[in-house]
């Protein structure tokens, strides 16, 4: 797979490298699992891939399933969805690293709190990326200061 992207991540700045790769995923909730056993939470993602070489000179964009395992998991907290919502997909919008915990905040404010002994993980491109015209777009905020 040309250009499939393999990452490992042991500290905060490394988590915020997964976060700027994978800004913008959708995230199926059926495609999210804790292992308690395990100790691990994994997900697979419809990555956009933001590197530039991605879809240069076609005219169009690209997208990848994306898998990322975070390791040394002591338990999960979900706020603003539940598991059960199987057919939902979320939009991945960071990745942070803060004291014990790992981060992953979505848009509409729906989050997941990772207890983690310490930081490792992995992403790993799954497959061949695919054509696609929709680049993700972040209006400005005009509601801060300074707004009129």
């Amino acid at each position: 797979m040309a250009g499939a992207l393999k990452l490992r991540a042991v500290d905060a700045v490394d988590v915020s490298v997964l976060s700027t790769v994978l800004q913008d995923a959708l995230v199926p909730v059926a495609e999210m699992v804790w292992l308690p056993d395990e100790r691990r939470f994994a997900l697979v993602a419809n990555r956009f891939r933001w590197e530039p070489e991605a879809g240069a000179g076609r005219g169009t964009f690209e997208r990848t399933l994306t898998g990322l395992c975070i390791d040394h998991v002591a338990s999960v907290r979900r706020r603003g969805f539940s598991p059960a919502e199987t057919d939902r997909i979320l939009e991945l919008l960071a990745l942070r690293a803060e004291g014990s915990s790992i981060y992953l905040e979505f848009a509409g404010g729906g989050s997941i709190r990772l207890e983690v002994e310490r930081i490792e993980c992995r992403l790993d491109d799954l497959g061949e990326p695919w054509p696609t015209r929709w680049r993700p777009r972040h209006p400005i905020d005009d509601t801060g200061p300074g707004a009129r």
